[in-house]
């Protein structure tokens, strides 16, 4: 099987990214406002969280809703489609915890 096949490439090339994940795992348990984010997530600069939310809702994983008031309120959810990561969120979020000593015993 080629890289172009292959499904891990395939998930990686859709969640993967700096924040992507990160994003995901914030909006798998609840709809999120961007100023949420960006507190929840303290490091992507506004550029690039916008990028990373783009291109999740480009990929019909997150959905950007804006509602018509006076300022704008925009809020972030998963799709129906980005709800079926909701396993391999929950799989990674285990591992993470599970290992979390190894990698983070000396400052990485």
């Amino acid at each position: 099987m080629d890289s172009k096949n292959c499904p891990v490439t395939l998930t990686t090339h859709v969640i993967g990214g700096k924040w992507k994940p990160s994003i995901l795992f914030y909006l798998e348990r609840r709809v999120c406002r961007f100023s949420e984010l960006q507190r929840f997530l303290a490091g992507p600069t506004k550029k690039m969280l916008t990028q990373q939310l783009r291109e999740l809702e480009r990929d019909d994983i997150v959905r950007r809703k804006v509602y018509a008031e006076v300022p704008p309120r925009v809020e972030y959810s998963l799709t129906k489609h980005g709800e079926s990561l909701r396993p391999i969120l929950r799989l990674m979020s285990a591992w993470g915890k599970k290992h979390r000593a190894r990698y983070c015993a000396n400052g990485n």
